[in-house]
């Protein structure tokens, strides 16, 4: 993540995982989940903040949760079903639950298949935010596969040469295994921005990039910028001029492979909640897995031996910034802004739970 959207050291309020992970456990059960459901829940928020993806971790997303569940948007207590089923194949209606639950129980569906018949392919229909792409995707990789994970996100991505949202976010994410270097996992929007992204900066004050946004009437701001009160997201590449096309035939794509192939359509069309599309690949279908991950090793190996450009340190991978950010964060806590945590600690109060967070320290603010 740009440095940018990270919190200034000097406010930051560190937290053990165990603490945070605690009190979304229990603000989950308390708004009517299943224990299961809310460890599960809290898992895939916690993957996010501990490999440093604050964008979708709690800071941004609890609030937007509770809202949801206080406006009977999501149900607690969903019944999923797969509706239409082929061997290697399943259609899934979410109960209108949340994302978090109904996404990882899918992409274990997936896995299933693809331990019986070399692939797996599910689609969602009726969910909520399943968080993190990442996520589901990197599932896979203690199954020796390869994983992909995507979903519609809300309507806010204006279309090359457009001037109305007319596509969702719609991340995507890739996980492959390797056997000693970090496995490689890719996880990103479609739009020249993660939409969350935007609320990190205007949380911590930082300017958004040339090429993110686009004004009101479709013309691309391409000049640094503060979060202006009206704007449209621009696809990935910003403008036609630099790859923008790409990025918005790629957010086709998935909302064909997402909504179109649920049964949802697309995201400005949407007959109910959200929409997921999971894909597990079983190595052993293809090829040998020791090959496969001797193979990925020595590819990683190679491009994080790649010589930088000047003025870089190094050249990484999708995924290996997010490995070195786990290390540290498990063992010095993860750094979060102190309105976030002025935040939980009002909702545990509201809500009647133990407040299991530090004080934030005298002199920052509190939210």
């Amino acid at each position: 993540m740009l440095e940018r959207f990270h919190v200034p050291a000097d406010i930051a309020v560190h937290v053990r995982q165990e603490d945070m992970r605690g009190s979304v456990e229990d603000i989950f059960r308390k708004l009517g989940m299943s224990n299961d459901d809310a460890v599960q829940s809290a898992d895939v928020l916690m993957y996010a903040d501990i490999r440093g993806i604050e964008s979708h971790g709690v800071s941004n997303m609890m609030r937007s949760y509770v809202d949801s569940f206080n406006n009977k948007r999501i149900n607690p207590r969903p019944n999923w079903k797969i509706v239409r089923e082929a061997p290697a194949t399943a259609t899934i209606d979410g109960d209108g639950g949340l994302g978090l639950a109904v996404g990882p129980q899918a992409m274990n569906v997936a896995i299933d298949k693809a331990k019986r018949y070399g692939i797996g392919a599910v689609a969602v229909f009726n969910s909520g935010h399943f968080g993190a792409a990442a996520y589901h995707a990197a599932m896979v990789l203690k199954h020796d596969m390869v994983g992909l994970s995507m979903t519609m996100g809300g309507t806010s991505v204006t279309p090359t040469w457009g001037a109305k949202a007319m596509l969702g976010l719609n991340p995507l994410a890739v996980a492959a295994p390797a056997r000693k270097e970090p496995p490689f996992i890719f996880d990103a929007s479609m739009s020249s921005v993660a939409g969350n992204k935007i609320r990190l900066a205007q949380r911590v004050g930082a300017k958004l990039n040339p090429g993110w946004i686009a004004r009101p009437d479709g013309t691309p701001i391409m000049e640094e910028t503060d979060v202006p009160e009206k704007y449209l997201m621009l696809p990935l590449g910003g403008t036609r001029e630099i790859g923008s096309h790409k990025g918005y035939s790629l957010g086709m794509m998935i909302e064909v492979l997402a909504g179109l192939l649920s049964g949802n359509a697309a995201a400005f069309m949407r007959r109910q909640q959200t929409s997921h599309h999971f894909i597990a690949y079983n190595i052993a279908s293809f090829t040998d897995v020791d090959g496969f991950k001797n193979d990925m090793d020595a590819y990683l190996k190679a491009l994080k031996e790649t010589p930088p450009a000047a003025g870089h340190r190094r050249v990484v991978y999708a995924g290996l910034p997010e490995h070195e950010e786990e290390v540290e964060r498990r063992a010095h806590g993860i750094p979060y802004h102190p309105e976030v945590i002025g935040w939980f600690k009002g909702i545990v109060n509201e809500l009647g739970l133990k407040d299991r967070l530090p004080s934030v320290p005298a002199g920052r603010p509190k939210g």
